[in-house]
């Protein structure tokens, strides 16, 4: 591991942290994410957000780098992560951190679903732009060939 791949971890982290923050933002989830720290603002929540999705992003760096040569692996990675995040995240450390306990059921999973495709969209943004800003130029299997020199010359 090394700081060029944490740093690529943190902007895919922040990559799917801004889209997954705008789906929050329309299901008005943000004010929560703010509670985590006290302040029930959506602008802090947003904030939040982008912290955690970043520390996250370099999780994923550290934890799966060295299986990430394509962006097909990117994807079914930073799905499975994206999926557990969301067992960890909302279900799990959201209601302890707020003094709520733990709710393990079919009930509350359900009443997280929507959250649910919000994690696997981040995941899904992270997996893919951390393994594509890794291999620019660096000749990972991206999914892209080249037509070749025949047809690039015309």
């Amino acid at each position: 591991m090394n700081v060029r791949n944490i740093t690529l971890g943190v902007y895919g982290g922040l990559a799917g942290g801004v889209v997954f923050g705008v789906m929050m933002a329309m299901m008005g989830m943000l004010p929560m994410i703010g509670m985590m720290v006290g302040v029930p603002s959506a602008g802090v929540g947003f904030l939040v957000h982008l912290v955690i999705s970043a520390l996250i992003g370099i999780s994923f760096a550290v934890l799966f780098d060295r299986f990430l040569g394509s962006v097909s692996s990117g994807l079914a990675l930073g799905l499975i992560y994206g999926g557990a995040w969301w067992f960890l995240g909302p279900l799990t450390l959201m209601p302890l951190m707020m003094g709520m306990g733990l709710n393990w059921n079919g009930a509350a999973a359900s009443q997280m679903l929507p959250s649910l495709v919000g994690h696997l969209v981040y995941g899904a943004i992270l997996g893919t732009s951390y393994v594509w800003l890794k291999c620019r130029g660096a000749g990972c299997r991206t999914g892209y060939t080249s037509p070749g020199p025949a047809l690039e010359e015309h």
